[in-house]
């Protein structure tokens, strides 16, 4: 049965309406508090609007209000009686793709808004190719601004028309259209009389009621973020490797290999602030203790027995978005971090770059900013990978700057 937490990210171009259709999803669902409301009638009122501008309950960078855009991701937390919502509302300019990536990264669902009047655009392309590469399971249209275009359905089947060739050629096997006038309400928490033509459900009785695959049943996989060794009078002998468990279930009495060392023990205990626990499932911080004393340090990969088996390797097939204005060639030079291990890395060559406007891979020698190509890379010293279709959290990694130390890129095992 669906419910349980939901993590949603909306994606459009400039001013296709996303913060006004995440305003209007909280106002509707009766999320917004009531000193809240106020604030957003005030502050209406001084910029000269006849009624609440609902956008502003999620704009809250103060350059945001100013310019009426979003920059950065807004992240909102709200529930109904049907289930608990975590929504990333992420902005539209090109120079911000970083931030969708961001928003994408962690979502079951993404809402992507389109704007009737223009239909699908290349900044909807990118959005669409940036859920698709993130592997977000469920995708809807929401074609909004209606009301400006009369209801009109024939615009509506267009525009679906259009975005589900673009789906096709990026491999989305399938999305859930809905046609939507945020401004007035039109089709987000209530269905619409004003499109009677419409059978389908509303945004929020769409988002209420989508299952969520589970995830794959890998083996557990547990990155070691720090060793801890008290060496106290009362542990003498403690030795523990907290981190989080980033897939599957590790359990006290598991087989396990440590990698990339390949060296195999048994979990003899799981340890937490308050008390030991007999098993951590994906997502749970803890401390775990092995039966032998193994050489383990910072970076390495406490994993499950089983199929599939993570791979340790120097070389890397990936998938890049490219987030800087400096172009990305080969022999450039980067710190590659994934999971808690730091390393050395260099671009063998950069083979393709997606083409937005066909989305079709191009061959391609360099990416440029918010470009999302595939690249080869060599470590100077092995990591321990899943494909990123297998787990999300394995099989991504981040390119930084080794000078700066900005992230430069978000990538994909291949």
């Amino acid at each position: 049965m669906p419910g349980g937490l939901l993590r949603v990210v909306t994606a459009g171009s400039v001013d296709d309406g996303k913060s006004t259709l995440v305003g209007r999803l909280l106002h509707d669902a009766k999320a917004v508090l009531a000193d809240q409301m106020t604030a957003v009638e005030v502050a209406s009122e001084r910029r000269g609007y006849e009624g609440a501008d609902l956008a502003l309950l999620v704009d809250g960078l103060r350059a945001e209000r100013e310019q009426g855009i979003t920059i950065d991701v807004a992240y909102r937390y709200f529930a109904t009686a049907n289930r608990t919502f975590i929504l990333a509302d992420t902005p539209g300019h090109v120079q911000y793709t970083r931030n969708t990536v961001t928003g994408a990264s962690t979502a079951d669902v993404a809402v992507i808004l389109v704007d009737a009047r223009t239909g699908v655009v290349e900044q909807t392309k990118r959005h669409l190719a940036v859920m698709s590469l993130l592997r977000v399971s469920q995708i809807a249209l929401a074609v909004n601004k209606m009301d400006l275009v009369d209801y009109d359905e024939a615009v509506f089947d267009r525009i679906v028309t259009d975005f589900a060739a673009a789906a096709a050629s990026l491999e989305v096997d399938h999305f859930t259209p809905i046609p939507i006038a945020a401004l007035s309400g039109d089709n987000v928490v209530d269905r619409s009389e004003r499109m009677a033509w419409y059978g389908g459900k509303s945004l929020l009785e769409y988002l209420e009621g989508l299952e969520i695959a589970d995830e794959p049943d890998l083996p557990a996989r547990f990155p070691v973020q720090v060793v801890i060794r008290p060496r106290t009078a009362e542990h003498p002998d403690y030795r523990g490797y907290a981190g989080r468990v980033e897939a599957g279930i590790l359990r006290k009495g598991d087989a396990v290999s440590v990698l990339p060392s390949g060296r195999r023990s048994t979990v003899t205990g799981i340890d937490t602030p308050d008390g030991e626990l007999s098993e951590a499932r994906a997502g749970r911080s803890v401390t775990v203790r092995l039966a032998d004393d193994i050489d383990i340090a910072r970076g390495d990969l406490i994993a499950g027995i089983g199929d599939p088996e993570p791979a340790s390797t120097r070389e890397l097939s990936a998938t890049l978005c490219w987030l800087t204005d400096k172009p990305l060639r080969a022999a450039d030079r980067f710190r590659l971090r994934h999971t808690t291990r730091d390393v050395r890395a260099v671009v063998d060559a950069v083979e393709s770059r997606l083409d937005i406007a066909s989305v079709s891979p191009m061959p391609a020698d360099e990416l440029g900013l918010n470009d999302i190509g595939r690249v080869r890379i060599r470590l100077a010293e092995p990591i321990v990978v899943d494909s990123y279709a297998i787990n999300r959290s394995t099989g991504a990694f981040l390119l930084v700057d080794e000078t700066s130390g900005a992230t430069v890129a978000a990538g994909l095992v291949r």
